[in-house]
Parts: C-alpha cells; sequence; structure tokens
C-alpha cells in the first residue's frame, strides 16, 4: 500500500488549529460587519486572464495555471482582488457607491514552502469600491488595526508607503509602466541596486537616482518628520509632492481619529501587484519576518475589467498568518466557554431515552456527544474526563422509571440526580 501525504506546500489544520483558525474567521467577519461591510462568496476557479492582468510577474509565475476539459485557461486563484473587481465591474456596475465588500476563504500560490509561506493558504480581504478620498484608505487601516486588537495580538507595527510617491518620480523621468512595474517589483524584493540600475539603464537622469537612493533611506516611526523628509527629497516632482501629501493626510485621519496604531513610514516601500496606484501598507509583529496583512489603493482595476471608473482600497488580512503569531505570542482566545457533555446509556434497554435526552439537549444548544463504544461505565467516565468533557449524564433505568439521571461534574467529581425536565436548566446554571 502506498504512504499517502498532503500535497507538497498543503496542511492539515487538526481540531485545534482548526478551532483557532474559526475563530479568527468569526473576528474578520465581525470587524468587517462593524464597518459596513458585506460579505460575497467567489469562485476558488476564475480565468487565468482575470488573474494575470496586473498581478505582477511574481504572482503569474506562482499560480495553479491550468487549462480546462474545455480548452481554457483558468487558475485556481492567487488572491481575492481581482475576483471582486470583476463583480464590481459586472453584476454590482449599478450599485450605489461606497460598496463595502469583504471576502473569506483559501488562495494557491506555488511558493517554495517555509515557515508562514505555504501554497494553500486562508485570507480575509475588505474592500472599499467607489471613494478616492483619504478617508477611504484611513478606514481600511483602521479596520485592519482593529482585527489585529479583536484576535489579542501585541506589538503589532504597520509599515506604509506610497506608490505614488515613486510612480511620480519615474513617470515624470519618462519611464513606461513596464520598466516602473519591473523597478518596483525588485524594490519590493529590496534589490534596490538593480532596481537603481534599471532606473539608470532606462535613461532617467542622475538627479532622480539621487532622489530615489535618499528615498530608500528614509524610514522610521517618527511619522510627521519622515513625511517632512520625503516632501523635501521630492519637491521637484509635481505627482510625487502631491502623493507624500496624499499619504500625510490618510495618517494624520488615522492618529487623530484615536486609532490606537503603530506606524513605520518606509518611502522605498513597494509591493509585488502592479495594481496600486497609492498607499500601501503591511503589518507585523516582532515574532514573525512574514506580513500578516497587506493592501493598499489600486484606482484602475475596476475599470480595467470593463466597469465604470472605480477608484478602491482594500487588505487582505492572512488567516493562518495570524494564528502562527497568535501561537507565537501565547494568545489566549476570548471566547464563550461552551460546556461539553456527553450521554452514557446504561445497558441497551436505556439507549432510545438515552438518544432523547441528548436530542432535548442539543436543541438547547448545548454540546452534547453520545457513547457509541459500548464500553463499560468506568471505561466511558475517563475516556471523557481524559478529552476534557464537563459533564456526563448517566441514564440507568432505575432513574429513567422516575423520569430522571444521574448528573455528574467531572471536574469536582460530584454527582447529582436530576428530573429531565430541569436537566437544560441545571446544566445552564
Amino acid at each position: 500500500m502506498p504512504e499517502f501525504k498532503t500535497v507538497r506546500g498543503m496542511r492539515d489544520f487538526l481540531p485545534e488549529e482548526a478551532r483557532i483558525m474559526k475563530y479568527i474567521e468569526r473576528r474578520a467577519r465581525n470587524v468587517a460587519e462593524s464597518f459596513g461591510y458585506r460579505e460575497i462568496v467567489t469562485p476558488l476557479v476564475e480565468s487565468y486572464e482575470l488573474l494575470a492582468t496586473k498581478a505582477g510577474e511574481e504572482v503569474r509565475l506562482r499560480m495553479f495555471a491550468f487549462k480546462d476539459l474545455g480548452g481554457r485557461m483558468v487558475a485556481l486563484r492567487p488572491e481575492f482582488t481581482p475576483s471582486i473587481a470583476r463583480v464590481v465591474a459586472t453584476t454590482l456596475r449599478n450599485e450605489p457607491r461606497p460598496l463595502r465588500l469583504f471576502c473569506l476563504g483559501s488562495l494557491y500560490r506555488y511558493d517554495e514552502p517555509q515557515r508562514g509561506r505555504y501554497r494553500e493558504f486562508w485570507q480575509s480581504d475588505f474592500e472599499l469600491i467607489g471613494s478616492s478620498r483619504p478617508e477611504a484608505d484611513a478606514e481600511v487601516l483602521s479596520a485592519t488595526n482593529r482585527l489585529m486588537d479583536r484576535v489579542g495580538l501585541r506589538d503589532c507595527v504597520f509599515k506604509v508607503g506610497h506608490v505614488g510617491v515613486l510612480r511620480g518620480v519615474l513617470t515624470e523621468e519618462g519611464l513606461n509602466d513596464k520598466v516602473q512595474n519591473a523597478v518596483l517589483q525588485l524594490m519590493d524584493k529590496k534589490q534596490f541596486d538593480d532596481a537603481l540600475a534599471l532606473v539608470k539603464n532606462s535613461g532617467a537622469s542622475e538627479k532622480s537616482l539621487t532622489v530615489l537612493r535618499s528615498l530608500v533611506e528614509l524610514k522610521g516611526n517618527r511619522v510627521s518628520k519622515i513625511v517632512e523628509d520625503m516632501k523635501k527629497c521630492v519637491d521637484s516632482y509635481e505627482k510625487a509632492v502631491v502623493a507624500v501629501e496624499n499619504l500625510s493626510e490618510i495618517l494624520r485621519l488615522v492618529v487623530e481619529s484615536g486609532c490606537e496604531i503603530s506606524v513605520s513610514v518606509e518611502a522605498g516601500f513597494a509591493r509585488g501587484l502592479e495594481y496600486y496606484t497609492g498607499m500601501i501598507f503591511e503589518v507585523y509583529v516582532p515574532e514573525l519576518d512574514v506580513a500578516l496583512s497587506g493592501g493598499g489603493r489600486y484606482d484602475k482595476l475596476v475599470e480595467l475589467f470593463g466597469g465604470e471608473p472605480a477608484p478602491a482600497v482594500g487588505v487582505a488580512n492572512g488567516i493562518d498568518r495570524i494564528m502562527l503569531a497568535m501561537q507565537e505570542q501565547h494568545v489566549i482566545m476570548e471566547e464563550a466557554v461552551e460546556k461539553k457533555v456527553i450521554i452514557i446509556p446504561v445497558g441497551d434497554e436505556t439507549k432510545t431515552d438515552a438518544l432523547k435526552i441528548a436530542g432535548m439537549l442539543r436543541g438547547a444548544n448545548t454540546m452534547v456527544e453520545f457513547e457509541v463504544m459500548g464500553r463499560k461505565m468506568t471505561k466511558a467516565l475517563e475516556d471523557a474526563d481524559r478529552r476534557k468533557i464537563d459533564y456526563a449524564v448517566i441514564v440507568g433505568k432505575k432513574e429513567l422509571d422516575e423520569r430522571k439521571v444521574g448528573l455528574k461534574d467531572l471536574k469536582k467529581r460530584e454527582q447529582i440526580t436530576v428530573g429531565i425536565e430541569e436537566l437544560t436548566e441545571t446544566l445552564k446554571n
């Protein structure tokens, strides 16, 4: 017999990990809904052309792409944004703006598996579509910060930049989109020397190289000072100055709104996706060197897919990465403790009544297991204790004749007799 294993880069999540994942999903859904976002569900498989458009070379090369039986080129989604942009450009094109949408689900990229990076991963996406104003960017930053707080993470740092600053310089130097995308891809990989060499070889001025070198060095948590230095650095590039002013206004709104957020501005920060047009950001914790969340402004993607012009900003929150960060920080999940009950029938003649009692408790939203292994009482109680079950309901013939059952508190090792009609209320209290 062959030994079957998970496909490389894929994982099984056992019950405890699955519980944490679902906890994060619930928190993400609650945060999204508290900001007025509505959930949509998009296909796992999309046309390759849709997903490849403006994805960036790095993502395009790592998509799980294949021909279906009809000969069409399709791919497993590597992110949610193109699918959401497609829906907005088509089905929701006549909906009033702004649109606040969110998604939850699995995504796929053929990355080299390593800690915090797998070929199958999970995200929650928040997308605000229809506003070009800085308060929209501030909202997405605030919603992301709220999620980090709600799952209990500490010491989160938001690395923030603005693609418009870099593109402003490159555009005014006459570099076309293809070259700009290649430069930003290299900067995203921290290959700054190669990026500057490409700028130089593309005919840009020495002045622009000096400016770009200075921008790469400008970083830190003294937000006002860094932004002011950015503006001075690009003062001869009009579009870049406008971008810095936009970034400044976004950060001002976030801080003055009372959002407790730790920001580090990086003037030379770039992300790999080609569709970004404005503010971009990623979220980190000290224990991990991978981003837990990442996003930014993309003002032209919906229009590119045939929709009306629709400026947009969004974020992808990595659910499994947030789980890893929670484990590293030993976060205790704040959720209602649900009592676990096991029903143990004593003898075959009590099984039917025991099943009815189990159904009654489940109808009252109690988590109930039924002893299905035919164990003796002592063994059944030992097993329940080992699996951290709170109470055992023991259904014996003698007690049933009196419409009663035994109720054992497995933590206190105490047992009482309770009327079947009072059982639900007794467990609640």
